[in-house]
């Protein structure tokens, strides 16, 4: 398997997974991701919440630094590495990605429907709902169990390769030319 290394003068590609809650958006992602790394892409992913979370449990160690005083919080193990910082306000997708993300080729974002980089929504028409996206809205595809005309690529929702292949197609083989060329 062929690895890739990512440019450093080169922005690391973002890509969102879209779609209203329940639609499929992590089952989707959980597809893409074996495809992009059976092509040798390395993968990482950025999932927004909009209630929160917590991964710091009340009386742990890392609670207890934070609670102390600690605007940061670094747990590392042999395998892991997890960062708890407090935060001023909630940071965008370049910021995260900027902040946080190295060493791999592209992002796959889950929700952040109202950000400027390109977008596949998840749609199924059972849920009887409508679209988040339009093609202003940086749309670039729908993932979807029924066709659609909507002037972006629709593609079935069952075709992790299609759509891998499309991602692959619109933000990474650039990278690879660039790279071989060099």
């Amino acid at each position: 398997m062929a690895t890739h290394n990512t440019s450093e003068a080169r922005e690391i590609p973002i890509v969102s997974i879209v779609g209203k809650s329940g639609s499929g958006k992590t089952t989707l992602i959980e597809k893409i991701i074996p495809e992009l790394i059976r092509g040798g892409w390395r993968v990482a992913t950025i999932k927004h919440s909009r209630r929160g979370f917590d991964i710091d449990r009340e009386g742990k160690d890392t609670w207890r630094h934070r609670k102390a005083g600690a605007r940061m919080t670094v747990m590392a193990s042999p395998g892991q590495i997890a960062v708890i910082e407090n935060a001023e306000e909630e940071l965008d997708l370049g910021e995260l990605r900027d902040r946080f993300i190295h060493d791999v080729d592209i992002i796959l974002s889950e929700g952040f429907k109202g950000n400027p980089y390109p977008k596949i929504e998840v749609f199924r028409a059972a849920m009887k709902r409508e679209m988040l996206c339009a093609k202003e809205d940086n749309l670039i595809a729908v993932a979807s169990d029924v066709p659609m005309e909507i002037g972006v690529p629709c593609l079935d929702i069952n075709d992790a390769r299609g759509i891998t292949r499309l991602v692959v197609d619109l933000f990474l083989e650039t990278s690879r030319e660039e790279r071989s060329d060099a």
